[in-house]
C-alpha cells in the first residue's frame, strides 16, 4: 500500500501497533517480520495472512497443542552449513537436530482432518517436505548434549579407549605418589591440581627442592609449589599426545558430518523460515486475543463497512483504567464516498477517522480486527491523511500554505482505489475562502472515486454535504444538557460545534 505523507505509519500509530506484535515474537525472524509489517494490496496475501492468524487464534482460544515448542534463531548456523569447509560444533549440531525434529512433529500433527481444518497454517509446510536423513546423520555422531560419539569412527574409539586406560594410570600412579608425600609432610592443603594441562602436585615451598620433576608455578602467596613428578611425565605426555589425537578426529568428524548435512542446507532453511512463519502467526494470534481481534469478510474492491470498531490501543488503554471504549459504525460505498464528520471539538472526529485508518491498514496487514465479526473490508491501494498541524519553519510554508501542498498532492494522485482522511479541511485560512476552496477539494476528490472521511466546522461543507450524491453528513454526538461529548458517530445529519454552550460552560459571561 502507498502511504501519503511517510508519517502516515506514525500519526495513525500503525509504529505502535508493529511494537506490540513485535512483543509477542520469540525468534528473531518473527520480530524482524513484525518491524517491517507490510501492507499487501492483493486481496490472496491478505485472506492467507488473515485466515492463517484466526486459525492459530482458534487454537489458542480452544487451548489446542500446536508444537512449535523450539523457536530457534539458526540463520549463522545454516549460513555456515551452506559454507564449504565449515565445521559446526555439537552444540550447533544439536539445534540443527531440534529445527528438523520440530519439522518432523508439526508434519505428525497434521493428520487428514487437520489439514482441513487448519489449512491456512498447513499451507506454510505444503510445499516442503520431511527429510528424516538429517536427524539420522546427526544421532550417528553426536548425543543429547552434542559430544561426539565414541562410535563415530573406529579410531575415535580406539583413541578414547587408550585416553582411558591411560588416565587410569596415571591416577593410580599419583594416588601412590600422594600418599608417600603426605607421609613425608610436602603436600600443601589442596595436595594435587592440574596445570598447562598436566597433573601436578602441591608442595609447601620450602620442600620443592626435596621432590623430582617439572616446576610449573606457584602460588599467589608463593608458599605453594606446583610440581609434575618425574614418575608421571611420560604418562602426562602419552595422555597429552591421546588428547590431541582426540581433538583432530573430533575435528574431523564434525567436518565430514558438515559436509553430509550441507547438501540439505536448502531444505533446513525453508524449516527455519517455516518455524519463523509459525512464530509470527502465533504472535498476531495472541495480539488479537488482547484486542478482541475478529475476522471480518474481505472484498476485492474499495469499499468500507464497519460495525462497532474500536481503536485497538484506545481499547487496550481504556481497559487498563477501566473505561468503556465507545465503538464505531461507518460505511463507505458506491453511493456514499466522502463523509463530512463536524461536530465540537474533543468530541472524538479525529479519534474516529484514525480508527478507520488504523485498521484499515491491521486488515491488509494480516491484523485480525476489534470489530463485530459482520463488518466487511474492502482493499485500497493508497491511503492517503492529512492530519494536525503540518507548518514547516525549514521551509517557511504556513499552516495554511503547507495545507494546500498536501491537497494539491491528494487530486493529483487519489483514485478509486484511494482511502484519504483530512482533519479540518480547508482550515488556517479566511473562513468564506477556506470553505470555497474545501468544497472544490471534495468535489475533485468526489470526480476522483476516491473514499475518505473529512472533518470540519464549516457550515458551507456541512450544506454541500447535505446536497451532493456521494458525499453525506456525519456528527459526533455532544450531551447538550451536561454539555458533554458522548464519542458516538451519528451518519446522516450534520454536527453543531456548541460554540456558545461550552464558552457558556467554561464561564464566559453571556454578553
Amino acid at each position: 500500500m502507498k502511504l501519503y505523507p511517510v508519517s502516515a505509519v506514525v500519526q495513525l500509530e500503525f509504529d505502535k501497533i508493529k511494537d506490540l506484535l513485535v512483543a509477542h515474537c520469540q525468534g528473531h525472524y518473527a520480530q524482524e517480520k513484525a518491524k517491517e509489517l507490510r501492507i499487501h494490496t492483493h486481496k490472496k496475501f491478505v485472506d492467507t495472512d488473515l485466515r492463517q492468524t484466526h486459525e492459530f487464534k482458534q487454537l489458542l482460544t480452544n487451548g489446542i497443542y500446536f508444537p512449535n515448542d523450539y523457536i530457534l534463531n539458526l540463520a549463522k548456523e545454516l549460513k555456515l552449513l551452506s559454507i564449504d569447509g565449515a565445521v559446526l560444533q555439537g552444540d550447533d549440531l544439536i539445534q540443527i537436530r531440534k529445527l528438523a525434529e520440530s519439522i518432523e512433529k508439526i508434519f505428525r500433527w497434521f493428520n487428514e482432518e487437520r489439514k482441513v481444518a487448519y489449512s491456512g497454517l498447513f499451507e506454510l509446510v505444503q510445499h516442503t517436505h520431511y527429510e528424516k536423513a538429517i536427524i539420522e546423520l546427526i544421532d550417528e555422531v553426536v548425543d543429547d548434549q552434542g559430544n561426539v560419539k565414541d562410535a563415530a569412527s573406529e579410531d575415535l574409539k580406539e583413541i578414547r579407549l587408550n585416553l582411558y586406560r591411560k588416565r587410569t594410570e596415571l591416577r593410580r600412579m599419583f594416588d601412590r605418589i600422594i600418599s608417600k608425600l603426605n607421609k613425608q609432610g610436602y603436600l600443601a592443603e589442596i595436595e594435587e591440581s592440574f596445570m598447562n594441562g598436566r597433573r601436578v602436585v602441591a608442595i609447601f615451598a620450602e620442600y620443592k627442592r626435596a621432590v623430582k620433576g617439572v616446576l610449573h608455578g606457584e602460588s599467589d602467596s608463593r608458599k605453594t609449589t606446583f610440581i609434575e613428578p618425574e614418575e608421571t611425565m611420560h604418562l602426562n605426555n602419552e595422555i597429552s599426545d591421546l588428547e590431541n589425537q582426540e581433538r583432530k578426529e573430533v575435528y574431523r568428524i564434525l567436518r565430514q558430518l558438515t559436509a553430509k548435512l550441507s547438501a540439505y542446507a536448502p531444505l533446513l532453511n525453508v524449516y527455519h523460515a517455516v518455524l519463523g512463519e509459525y512464530d509470527f502467526a502465533r504472535a498476531k494470534a495472541k495480539f488479537a486475543a488482547d484486542i478482541n481481534g475478529e475476522y471480518p469478510v474481505v472484498h476485492d474492491k474499495a469499499f468500507v463497512h464497519l460495525v462497532n470498531a474500536y481503536h485497538p490501543l484506545l481499547y487496550l488503554y481504556n481497559r487498563k483504567t477501566d473505561k468503556k471504549t465507545i465503538p464505531v459504525s461507518i460505511s463507505l460505498d458506491e453511493s456514499r464516498r466522502i463523509l463530512v464528520i463536524s461536530g465540537p471539538n474533543a468530541g472524538g472526529k479525529t479519534v474516529t477517522m484514525k480508527t478507520i485508518g488504523l485498521l484499515q491498514m491491521m486488515l491488509q496487514s494480516g491484523l485480525l480486527v476489534p470489530v463485530h465479526p459482520s463488518s466487511e473490508f474492502g482493499i485500497f491501494k493508497q491511503l492517503m491523511i492529512h492530519i494536525g498541524d503540518t507548518q514547516s519553519l525549514e521551509f517557511e510554508l504556513s499552516t495554511y500554505s503547507s495545507h494546500l501542498i498536501h491537497m494539491k498532492h491528494f487530486m493529483e494522485n487519489a483514485n478509486g482505489k484511494t482511502l484519504f482522511f483530512i482533519d479540518e479541511l480547508g482550515s488556517g485560512s479566511d473562513p468564506n475562502l477556506g470553505g470555497a476552496f474545501a468544497e472544490v477539494i471534495l468535489l475533485e476528490l468526489l470526480r476522483k472515486h476516491s473514499f475518505g472521511i473529512v472533518t470540519t466546522h464549516y457550515l458551507n461543507l456541512k450544506i454541500m454535504a447535505g446536497k451532493t450524491s456521494g458525499i453525506v453528513n456525519g456528527a459526533m454526538a455532544f450531551d447538550e444538557k451536561k454539555l458533554q461529548p458522548q464519542y458516538q458517530l451519528i451518519i446522516g445529519k450534520p454536527g453543531s460545534s456548541y460554540t456558545f454552550s461550552i464558552a457558556e460552560r467554561i464561564g464566559l459571561e453571556k454578553d
